[in-house]
Formats: C-alpha cells, structure tokens, sequence
C-alpha cells in the first residue's frame, strides 16, 4: 500500500469549497457529548483549512441510524459544541437526505473561512453500500476533498471513498487531513519500517479476532508478546492445564502453526509464565474478587485465568525496556476490574517510560492507557480500533487507497 500521500500540506484552498471528512462519531447521552476527544483531535486539521481561507464544509456519521433519519443521532450537538471549540459559527444543514436545499443553500452563501457541518451521513442508507448517487451529491458540494476519519478508513463508504472518486474523476485532489497522516507515519511506518528490537503486544479475548495480526506481525517484529484471553488457546495448544480460561478449541491447531512459524523465523513470541486466577469472571465487572497467583504448572482445573501475573508482567517489561518500536492492541487482563488491571498496568508504565516510539492501537488499550493516565507519554494513540487492526494485518485501508499519492 503507498502510504506517502497528499496532506492538507500539500495544497492551499484558498477560496475553494473543501468537503472535510472528520470522525464526529462522539458519545452521546440525552443529547450531550460525553467525550469530545474526537472534536479535539480534528480541530487543527479544521483550523488549517480556514486558516487557508477554504469554504470547509464538514461531515461525519454518528452511531447506527441504518439509513434513516434518527433525531437523536442528529449531529446538530456537534456544530454546536464545534462552534465553540473553534471559537467560530459552525452553520448546521439540517438535512434529512444529507445533501438537500438547507445544505446547498448554506454552501452558496459560503464566505472564505466560513464553516458548514453536514447532517449525520448514515441517515442515507447508501453511505454504508458506496453507494453512487449519495457519492455525487457529496462531491457537488466540493472542489477538493480532505479525508481526516481513520477510524472509518477500513470501510468503503460514500463519505471516505466513494466521493474521493467521483471527484478525481473530474481532476480535483483528494488528500489526508493532519490526524489521518499521523496514523499512516505511525501505524503504516511500525509495521514496514521500524526501528529494531520491534515487539509487538497482542492481548484481548479472542484469538479469532487476532489472526491475521498474528500471522502479519510475525513476519515483521522481533518478539511477539501475548497476554490477555487469547493467550490460554496458545498455553493450551502448549500442553498447560488452564482451568476454566477463555479458550478457542477450534483455534488450538493455528496456534502449533505459528508457535512453529516463529521458531523457523527465529522470533520470540512470549506467552504466560503465571496467571492471576478466580472463580469465576466478576460481575459486575469492576466488583471485589478474591483472586491467586498459579504458575503455568500448576493452574486449577476448577478456576480462570482473569490476568497475566506478577512473573510475566515483569518478563514483558524486562523485553520492552530493550525495544525501540512497540505497537500494542488489546490489555493483559480484565482490565476494568481493580484486582485484575496489575498486568495491563505495568506493562502501560513501562510503555510510558520506555525510550521507543511506542504506538498504542485503539480500542480497549487505547482506553486503558488513558484511563490510567498514560496517554500524554505514548507516541501515538491510535483514534480507531478496527481500522489500527485491519493496518497491523498488513491490508490496504479503502479510505487511505482513495487519497492521491504524492
């Protein structure tokens, strides 16, 4: 995949109309915005564009509406708060169809560095499909288009791809915002051009989600570590008794094969030594457990697996302190749960203090690392969880593909 690609940087748009793809998919509860990171992360892209005196014409989906107008999926909430964060108006066309008078209207009466933000792009039912006439109407409203949204970049939709096409068929550029950029260097350059020891940490819950990953990172790092769920389907393929953890039967014969695929590439892929046991899983999840320590040795038949433990959160220390690049995607444990987050936070403070370019892959790490108040120290957070996988198995991310290479 080329991943050296036009930026905002690399073209002015003065007195143009910009169409701005940006990630506004925020949290919403009776009608307010719980966490505005997203809106945070997009304003110096936006900033930049009416810097340039570009007529920015801004759009996003929020949540699930499935192609219909859902009124509390509206993001009206959005134009207001975006408004005050850029210390400007930002217009809402209030559109039920996305691209409808209200919009056109708007666009019209654009002055240079004036913004306008577009209704929630699912209420069309085509955005999901790419669909053509949806694509259209977007790319009508534009002379250039900026795609700033990784956290949808692994899909094919209308707002990322479909428009970007239509409008490099009549010739006009189709570029990445500053957040879409950060994440190619980061995420694309890891994986492909990394500086060495490069470990990768893979944790979560299933090791069905993390194939290709796997399989992909393998090729490319020097260590492999696994912790969280995913590592009893591997100590089990091992031969570990490991009670009553999470466990993928169907999964065991994949995990020989890349146990044996590391050994021929010369990697180390690091697994459990101990595991902090319980009962059962908590519930709810954040509630008091009594918890052990096992060794792989001697795990109970009758207990699980709920994090790694003290011994292997200090052998994966010890191993990070000597990388230089590290991506890591998925926590050691349950996480949310007091007794049970030990792992997930060492190995978080040793990321922190590490002298690496340390890359954190959206998601449930994402959220652990700032939770625990790690953010500011890590190089890069990834802002979209599939599409961080969907890159660290080595695909071709649509919304990327369709931005212009330099």
């Amino acid at each position: 995949m080329g991943l050296n690609k036009k930026s905002v940087d690399d073209i002015n748009v003065s007195g143009q109309r910009v169409l701005c793809r940006c990630d506004f998919n925020v949290p919403l509860k009776d009608g307010k915005i719980t966490d505005e990171n997203r809106l945070v992360a997009a304003l110096p892209t936006i900033k930049k564009l009416i810097a340039d005196g570009g007529k920015v014409i801004l759009c996003s989906h929020l949540g699930k509406p499935k192609g219909e107008p859902k009124p509390e999926l509206s993001l009206a909430p959005v134009a207001v708060r975006l408004s005050e964060l850029l210390g400007q108006e930002v217009k809402f066309a209030a559109d039920d169809e996305v691209v409808g008078a209200n919009a056109r209207a708007a666009v019209e009466a654009m002055k240079d560095g004036e913004v306008v933000l577009l209704q929630n792009t699912r209420y069309r039912a085509e955005e999901t499909k790419n669909g053509e006439a949806l694509s259209k109407d977007l790319a009508s409203l534009a002379d250039v288009f900026v795609n700033d949204a990784f956290g949808t970049a692994h899909r094919a939709h209308c707002s990322n791809v479909g428009v970007a096409e239509c409008l490099k068929a009549e010739g006009k550029p189709a570029v990445v915002g500053y957040l879409m950029q950060k994440e190619i260097d980061f995420l694309g350059k890891a994986v492909e051009n990394p500086v060495r020891p490069f470990v990768a940490i893979l944790g979560g819950a299933k090791v069905a989600d993390k194939l290709n990953v796997i399989n992909n990172l393998l090729e490319k790092c020097d260590t492999l570590i696994i912790g969280g769920g995913m590592a009893y389907t591997f100590l089990k393929a091992q031969g570990f008794e490991i009670g009553t953890s999470l466990c993928d039967d169907s999964k065991l014969d994949y995990c020989k094969e890349m146990l044996a695929k590391a050994e021929k590439l010369g990697k180390k892929i690091l697994l459990p030594v101990d595991s902090v046991t319980v009962k059962s899983f908590p519930n709810p999840i954040d509630a008091e457990v009594a918890s052990e320590v096992h060794a792989n040795e001697d795990m109970p038949s009758d207990q699980l697996a709920g994090d790694i433990g003290p011994k292997t959160a200090e052998l994966y220390a010890n191993e990070v302190k000597a990388a230089k690049t590290v991506v890591w995607n998925g926590p050691m444990g349950v996480f949310e749960n007091p007794t049970l987050s030990k792992g997930t936070l060492k190995v978080a403070e040793v990321l922190a203090d590490a002298d690496a370019t340390t890359i954190i892959g959206g998601g449930d790490s994402a959220a652990a690392v700032n939770q625990m108040g790690f953010g500011p120290k890590m190089s890069h957070i990834s802002t979209g969880g599939g599409a961080s996988l969907e890159f660290l198995e080595g695909k071709a991310l649509p919304g990327v593909v369709a931005a212009d290479e330099k």
